[in-house]
């Protein structure tokens, strides 16, 4: 993979941080912006749910010259079922799962236009194929998804592509938070993943460096379920 400059949202911990290390070991100028200080590349705090923060950070990010790779992986899951699901939480899901990707795509896109080359890839989620106490959250992820196909079609002209990936179990904090360790309904996951065993962050990793990869420029529009085969019978085909 020829090395450029790349921003990760979210990359402080979990699979962001994963493919940050992917990206910084390739030999990429990793950005990674998140609340929290990233332990790999250039760190910027920001608060991602909140469009002014968000412009702030995108503009110190781009003062270092154009980004022509991007990963949305900023999220939150908000697990409730749908009575309970407040709309506040609705409204938070939306900023941070959906909005951030638009804006944070929207600015570097002068940058790749003009270097006719760019790699977008949003993290979506199984979830959005359906799962109980997902509302906010699946409705999210699935519009990243429609937003990934759209992408496809409107940029493939100027040498960009935009991919998903749709992660199933993996064991990070945010899930842990979600489906407590030794909790019947965890078990019941992990018991349902085809290869018997929950995700890494790495596995995650591996599979956004292929859609980062410049000798990916005719692979666009599409979503990988990196879920131990969870998505069979299940996704379209």
């Amino acid at each position: 993979m020829t090395p450029s400059r790349i921003l990760i949202t979210g990359g402080a911990a979990g699979i962001g941080l994963a493919i940050a290390r992917e990206a910084a070991a390739a030999g990429h100028d990793v950005v990674v912006i998140d609340r929290a200080a990233a332990p790999v590349g250039t760190s910027i705090q920001a608060d991602l749910s909140d469009p002014a923060s968000t412009a702030r950070a995108l503009e110190e990010a781009l003062a270092g010259g154009p980004i022509t790779r991007i990963v949305n992986n900023v999220g939150a899951v908000f697990p409730h079922p749908v009575e309970e699901q407040t709309l506040d939480e609705v409204d938070a899901a939306f900023a941070l799962n959906l909005r951030c990707a638009i804006q944070c795509t929207q600015a570097l896109l002068p940058g790749m236009r003009e270097a006719r080359f760019g790699r977008i890839v949003n993290m979506a989620s199984r979830a959005a194929l359906g799962k109980e106490l997902r509302s906010a959250y699946a409705a999210t992820k699935a519009g990243l998804i429609g937003l990934t196909r759209v992408w496809a079609l409107e940029l493939g002209a100027d040498g960009i592509t935009a991919n998903a990936i749709g992660p199933g179990p993996i064991a990070t904090e945010l899930f842990e938070k979600a489906n407590p360790p030794g909790h019947p309904r965890t078990q019941a996951i992990v018991d349902a993943v085809p290869v018997r065993r929950v995700g890494t962050p790495e596995d995650v990793a591996h599979a956004a460096a292929f859609f980062l990869d410049e000798r990916s420029g005719f692979v666009t529009g599409q979503t990988l379920y990196v879920c131990g085969g969870m998505t069979v019978g299940v996704a379209p085909l």
